[in-house]
């Protein structure tokens, strides 16, 4: 089994969803984070003062799926997160060594 992290923008969150769903991908874990890369964030102007936004919103996804769905997971989130603009984001895959699904006590493959 593989964990997938997703680092997106946020308003491309439901388009990620929907495809992964489409492919049958249908637990992950969303979560709001701050973060910047190579864009180094923006200036804004609030009041009359510019300043400088270092930290810019975007969504965390966690995905736990098994390895071999993992390449076409990649494939379905670069395609419904990119805008071919600089903040698109990163993906990052982990091994995990064991689920456990808490209500039934199912474990490996079978929680996931």
């Amino acid at each position: 089994m593989k964990k997938i992290e997703a680092v997106i923008k946020p308003f491309k969150l439901d388009d990620v969803r929907e495809a992964l769903s489409e492919i049958g991908i249908t637990g992950m874990t969303a979560i709001e984070v701050k973060g910047f890369g190579r864009q180094k964030g923006h200036t804004e102007l609030y009041r009359g003062a510019e300043y400088v936004v270092d930290f810019l919103p975007k969504v965390k996804l966690e995905i736990v799926v098994k390895d071999d769905t993992v390449e076409r997971c990649i494939e379905v989130i670069t395609n419904a997160a990119r805008t071919g603009k600089i903040g698109d984001g990163k993906i990052f895959v982990t091994p995990v060594e064991h689920v456990v699904r808490i209500r039934t006590g199912e474990s490996g493959n079978d929680a996931v």
